[in-house]
Parts: structure tokens; C-alpha cells; sequence
């Protein structure tokens, strides 16, 4: 199955966007979006603490539906989902 994670602003620049992997059944959203992000330290380090959990400021979505951090290892991904990964959003 295939499912598409797109990284946004800074996440973007550091992991790219439209990143589309192929993942086994019962795949979790943690430990996809983990494997993804550390092909970069970088980036891993960005969306990640130091304990392997999602930085308080992540934002997630499955699907265009926001979804929270500390749900997000119970979840998992299904073939055609799109993940969306966001850091935090301001603006003016």
C-alpha cells in the first residue's frame, strides 16, 4: 500500500513534500512519519524530542483531518491516506 506524507514551511525545507512511500499493513502514523523524517537529522530533530515524541508544537493530519500528537501512535495508516505535517502556523 501506498500512502503520501506532505511536510510544510520549515519541515518542507528540511525533509520535502510529496513524499510518496510504499508501507506494510498496519502500518502506525508515528513510525511512518518517523521513518521518513530521518533519512534528515535535521528534520527528525525538528519534529521529534529527544525521547522519540512528537515536539508539543507539531501539527498533524490524516486525510484533512487534524488529528493529535498523543493519539497519533494508536493510529494507523491505510493505502491512499495523506498525512500532512505542519509546524506551528503563524501569521499576521
Amino acid at each position: 500500500m501506498t500512502v503520501r506524507i506532505r511536510f510544510f514551511a520549515r519541515f518542507r525545507e528540511l525533509l520535502g513534500t510529496d513524499i510518496v512511500v510504499a508501507v506494510p499493513k498496519n502500518k502506525g502514523l508515528t513510525d511512518l512519519i518517523k521513518d521518513v523524517a530521518s533519512r534528515n537529522k535535521e528534520g527528525y530533530d525538528a519534529i521529534f524530542d529527544e525521547k522519540g515524541a512528537f515536539r508539543e508544537f507539531v501539527i498533524l493530519m490524516q486525510n484533512g483531518r487534524r488529528l493529535e500528537t498523543s493519539d497519533a501512535p494508536e493510529i494507523k495508516v491505510a493505502d491512499g491516506d495523506e498525512i500532512a505535517v505542519f509546524p506551528p502556523v503563524a501569521g499576521g
